[in-house]
């Protein structure tokens, strides 16, 4: 989908030139994830006084493994004690350390440490190393308030909002803690979009006596010891959790919507207790899961590789921004609401993208408009931006939820908030990378991550490393 992307130089006062900056802003940032923390530096780096507001102990956020799962492993009950985290153990990234990391501290190797994973997809421990490098390299843990958790923001009549915060009770702490009230002139929220889980809807599910997880709460394989599993989703996670319990389980009958309804089952090539079907027709009372295709199979757990839904409990703005289908709007260009830019900003919401680098180039952006250096449309020319783009979405026959998978566009994208920004657009071996992998994965799904063909391009990224890692 082509993207236009309107923005305007502002020019600052003499007051803002001989400070050095245009407008310096109390800003809340709220999650310091990937998303946090490059915020936090962008703010920073702008002259933004900035708080960054975690409720878990450790900067990360949903890199921060966690063996816990919820009370409720379906994830539907509102007063479940919710796990931030949704990674499982065996968990390894699906892109190149390479194409990953931030434009300006490249995600590198440090073969140094014996503690540290030099793979090229490592697994997801080494991607929270990196962030807490990061972290530690731009002195941002100084900026962060660990174990707050933020509960209410909400616009005061002035302008401004108020952020109410409580600290988060550790190990079993009884004692009372006051909510604590503060005012900040912008709201930058990157509280991530991996927690609150989306279920498939199947009918007859209400009487069929199985057990249903989502994959928020899929840690290990052995609980899977000889059952039958329905697992539903043709994401990454559900390929790679499909093989990481065909191992354990009796069978694995994974579910995919590209399947034909007609098609037979099929038996995954390689694997002998594995097999692709079309989805769920209905579920029965015996035990049984009937599918489009004809098929059944008696079955003790359905897994729902299914996603998760934007949810942001904290946010009081009477409706300015809504979550409908998993579209958070209206917000231009992904990250303001028009009626309420830019003191209210989201960062980080677009999926299937290399996430890292988009992150850096929205902070960028939103930094740099808060200080005045550049300037928004009118509110009513972001506006007519918004509907042009819902309007491209309905003619391209896209649901509602598909509003923020930038998967066709995210270069472009990013290279537009690169230009406002006076950036350098996305190195181009970055695109050929990405775009080498997938098409690897598609066709070795097994062995992507340790037999790949693009050493060329990986010479390439480290040529411009050199800049930033020296000692390369």
């Amino acid at each position: 989908m082509a993207l236009s992307l309107s923005v305007c130089a502002a020019a600052p006062t003499d007051d803002s030139v001989a400070m050095g900056y245009p407008r310096p802003c109390e800003v809340a940032v709220i999650g310091a994830g990937a998303a946090g923390l490059v915020a936090g530096r962008e703010l920073l780096r702008e002259g933004h006084k900035v708080v960054v507001f975690e409720k878990g102990e450790s900067v990360g956020g949903t890199w921060v493994y966690s063996p816990s799962v919820e009370s409720d492993q379906l994830g539907l009950d509102p007063c479940r004690k919710i796990v931030h985290s949704s990674l499982y153990q065996s968990l390894r990234v699906n892109i190149p350390r390479e194409c990953m990391g931030f434009f300006d501290y490249p995600f590198v190797p440090r073969p140094s440490n014996k503690e540290r994973d030099s793979r090229r997809f490592p697994q997801h421990r080494e991607v929270l190393l990196y962030l807490q490098d990061f972290a530690r390299e731009f002195e941002l843990k100084g900026l962060v308030r660990f174990g707050t958790e933020v509960f209410d923001v909400h616009l005061l009549d002035e302008g401004r909002w108020m952020v109410r915060s409580r600290k988060v009770r550790m190990g079993g702490c009884d004692d009372a803690v006051a909510d604590e009230s503060e005012v900040f002139d912008a709201i930058v929220v990157c509280n991530g979009h991996f927690t609150e889980p989306r279920i498939a809807e199947i009918p007859g599910i209400e009487v069929w006596p199985g057990k249903q997880i989502h994959s928020h709460n899929y840690r290990v394989p052995e609980p899977f010891q000889d059952q039958v599993v329905v697992l539903i989703g043709s994401s990454v996670s559900a390929f790679d959790i499909s093989r990481d319990i065909c191992a354990f389980a009796k069978e694995v009958h994974l579910l995919s919507r590209s399947a034909p309804d007609k098609q037979l089952m099929s038996k995954q090539p390689g694997y002998d207790n594995v097999w692709l079907h079309s989805m769920i027709e209905r579920a029965h009372a015996d035990g049984t899961v009937a599918f489009r295709d004809g098929s059944s199979v008696r079955a003790d757990i359905i897994l729902h590789c299914t996603g998760y839904k934007y949810d942001f409990p904290f946010l009081k703005v009477n409706d300015i921004v809504t979550v409908d289908d998993n579209c958070v709007g209206p917000l231009y260009k992904h990250i303001f609401p028009p009626l309420l830019a830019p003191w209210l900003s989201f960062i980080g919401l677009p999926w299937r993208v290399i996430l890292f680098p988009l992150c850096e180039m929205q902070s960028k952006w939103v930094a740099c408009v808060l200080s005045g250096r550049l300037a928004l449309p009118s509110q009513e020319e972001m506006m007519m931006d918004v509907e042009d783009f819902h309007s491209k979405l309905d003619a391209a026959g896209l649901p509602k939820h598909y509003t923020h998978n930038m998967s066709d566009y995210q270069f472009d994208y990013v290279d537009k908030l690169a230009t406002v920004c006076g950036h350098p657009a996305v190195e181009e071996w970055r695109k050929q990378m990405l775009d080498m992998t997938m098409k690897n994965k598609g066709s070795h799904p097994d062995s992507y991550r340790d037999e790949w063909d693009d050493h060329s391009l990986v010479l390439q990224a480290y040529e411009d490393f050199h800049r930033y890692c020296k000692s390369l």
